[in-house]
């Protein structure tokens, strides 16, 4: 299989000279963005959804695009539940892998992360895993702000504990990443160049398809659990 995806091209060479007061700024300061009652009610179907389920350990699938991820997860970790979840219909819909069919263990939810995240936060569930794989990369020196530890919700991400993974096609975007955990909870991020010959997301396929180097970053959240809670966060 040959892939023709673009390389990320960006000005921005290392990790953003601005990343680690914008951190400290959100960690400090109250995000009051009201909960939207579309999300609140995806958000509350979902819950109950795996709560029928048994409420097994909980895995979240963060912008998990059509759905491949998730079902791919569900696969790997069949005493899971994996929820995934992403704001475009669009995406939601394209179905592209029906046909093999939907582990019992996973659904997919449309609602804005933004939101979720806060809500889970507030109703205390703690996913034991936690991937965000391949968020747009926002490549643009200005657009920090936009890439998800630069956002006013990145602390309440971490607050949810579990093991987060991230994978990306830019190494800088995993190298802010784990920066920004590692000023938060002053816990070991482990970092490395990551290779696959089973990709779980198009994104994946499509970048090892175009000898694209991938990178992610783990972290283990749940020593820090306790002390990352904050109630500044609450939806």
């Amino acid at each position: 299989m040959h892939g023709n995806s673009r390389h990320i091209t960006s000005t921005q060479t290392d990790i953003h000279r601005q990343l680690s007061a914008v951190v400290s700024r959100h960690a400090s300061s109250t995000f009051r963005k009201p909960v939207m009652d579309f999300n609140r009610a995806a958000f509350d179907a979902s819950v109950a959804a795996w709560k029928n389920a048994g409420a097994m350990p909980l895995i979240l699938d963060a912008g998990c695009g059509v759905g491949m991820s998730t079902r791919n997860l569900a696969q790997q970790f069949p005493d899971h539940f994996v929820i995934g979840v992403d704001q475009s219909a669009d995406r939601l819909t394209r179905n592209t892998h029906a046909a093999e069919g939907v582990p019992a263990n996973c659904m997919l939810v449309r609602a804005d992360l933004v939101d979720y995240w806060r809500l889970m936060l507030a109703a205390e569930i703690r996913p034991a895993r936690h991937y965000l794989l391949y968020p747009n990369p926002w490549p643009k020196i200005g657009h920090l702000g936009r890439r998800w530890h630069g956002h006013a919700v990145f602390p309440t991400v971490l607050a949810l504990g579990g093991i987060l993974e991230c994978r990306s096609n830019w190494r800088v975007y995993i190298d802010e990443m784990s920066s920004a955990i590692r000023q938060l909870t002053a816990i070991d991020v482990r970092c490395e160049a990551f290779d696959t010959t089973e990709p779980i997301t198009p994104f994946e396929r499509k970048y090892l398809a175009s000898q694209h180097s991938l990178w992610r970053c783990m972290a283990d959240l749940d020593p820090m659990r306790t002390s990352l809670n904050r109630c500044d966060n609450e939806a």
